[in-house]
């Protein structure tokens, strides 16, 4: 089951993605500029394969739920979100707001 659903966080506008895998959940919230992901994300292939692309990611693990992802501090990060100041630790929701202020 793949559930969309529109959020906002603080004031920006973003969509929570679900997909029910089994015994898993794969789980993003994305805006315009750039998403937070589930531990699925890689952020190395990211950084080194496609790091002509610019992408901002962020990563969190351990997380069941898109409010666990937007409260968990994310454990790795694109190079792209460093260059507008979010780093590993930045919480979920401070990075999407960042990437969305970027725009």
């Amino acid at each position: 089951m793949v559930e969309m659903s529109p959020i906002v966080v603080n004031g920006e506008q973003f969509v929570a993605i679900t997909v029910k895998l089994p015994k898993t959940n794969f789980m993003a919230v994305t805006c315009e500029a750039g998403y937070i992901m589930c531990g699925a994300l890689d952020v190395g292939l990211l950084n080194e394969k496609l790091a002509d692309r610019g992408i901002m990611a962020g990563r969190a693990v351990g997380v069941r739920t898109i409010e666990q992802l937007l409260d968990a501090p994310l454990e790795s990060v694109t190079y792209a979100c460093e260059d507008i100041g979010i780093s590993a630790g930045t919480m979920g929701r401070d990075a999407l707001v960042k990437m969305a202020k970027s725009q």
